[in-house]
């Protein structure tokens, strides 16, 4: 029975992973350090006769290294996401997102695993000139810590598989929506509203255009790509591939799917500008010919999956007590 080693298990698309890898037959090792996941999302997952959590950090290699023995394949989903802030804390982007990837993979190397799932970023891409930006667009001027910290990540996996003849799948998402998230637009509008149901402060001026993935689109995606096995036969044993929706939407439409799911009709305060903050890019949509040609396609539109995602939230509010005490 293959075994997987999941990093970041605890986490939003990390234990929506591990659960279809479970169903799907799968032996699974789960890995995180609980800075942000919950350790409720994986309740059905320890039930699991093949399921084992393990609690470490990717930044203990040694821990690492024995915690991935036996492994056939590593999802390596556990990173630091908070793009906002990240010039708060610079060193957080290249400890947990570029110190952790290579400790990944050098924790691999030592077990002898050769295939790798890593999460990027459609932010790798900066302020791009071409839209929709297929994986092909050079890259421009990077704008925010977090995407050159994954962008050094997919350059040491490129490496790596140059080097040590890994298989290697690069992912760049757009924004993930859907059950367990705990991160982003969705969470913060809502939270606010919440608190004051009459007005919502919105950061830009509305009009910043993004695209957005459910995540067990994600996932369906990711996991049908590698059971392609695509990497094998591609150059330098590495493949890219852009995730997200054949659509996006104005943050202004999102309030509105959002207003009317919650049958609200606040007053909209904009911060003012065509960015909600530093390396917030004002137009993201990637292009997915790549993936759609494989035979993976979403099941999910923009709108469905923000209003799935609230409503998820709306049953769930424990989420925001846990992630204000971290």
């Amino acid at each position: 029975m293959e075994k997987i080693f999941v990093t970041g298990a605890a986490g939003f698309i990390g234990s929506s992973l591990v659960d279809r890898l479970l169903a799907n037959g799968k032996t699974v090792v789960g890995w995180d350090n609980f800075s942000t996941g919950q350790i409720r999302f994986l309740d059905g997952a320890l039930k699991h006769p093949n399921f084992k959590l393990i609690e470490g950090d990717n930044l203990d290699l040694p821990a690492l290294t024995r915690a991935m023995t036996g492994a056939d394949t590593v999802f390596h989903l556990g990173a630091n996401a908070d793009v906002r802030f990240g010039l708060e804390h610079p060193r957080k982007d290249l400890e947990q997102n570029t110190i952790a990837t290579f400790n990944v993979l050098e924790a691999m190397r030592a077990n002898n695993i050769k295939r790798i799932a890593f999460s990027s970023t459609g932010s790798v891409y900066g302020e791009a000139e071409v839209i929709p930006t297929p994986e092909t667009a050079p890259f421009p001027v990077q704008t925010s810590l977090y995407a050159s910290s994954k962008l050094c990540g997919e350059g040491m996996i490129a490496s790596y598989c140059e080097g040590y003849k890994f298989e290697g799948y690069v992912f760049r998402f757009v924004s993930i929506l859907g059950e367990r998230y705990t991160h982003g637009h969705v969470f913060d509008f809502y939270r606010q509203l919440l608190e004051h149901p009459d007005r919502l402060k919105v950061l830009g001026d509305g009009t910043q255009r993004k695209s957005y993935l459910y995540v067990q689109d994600c996932v369906s995606a990711m996991l049908h790509v590698i059971g392609l096995g695509t990497a094998k036969k591609a150059p330098h044993g590495v493949q890219i591939y852009n995730l997200g929706t054949n659509e996006y939407v104005q943050v202004n439409d999102s309030i509105g799917y959002i207003s009317k799911g919650l049958g609200l009709k606040p007053t909209l305060e904009y911060t003012g500008g065509s960015r909600g903050w530093v390396g917030d890019n004002p137009f993201i949509f990637l292009d997915t010919q790549k993936i759609r040609a494989t035979g993976w396609n979403t099941t999910l539109t923009i709108e469905q999956g923000i209003v799935r995602t609230l409503q998820w939230l709306q049953q769930n509010q424990w989420v925001y007590e846990t992630r204000s005490l971290k």
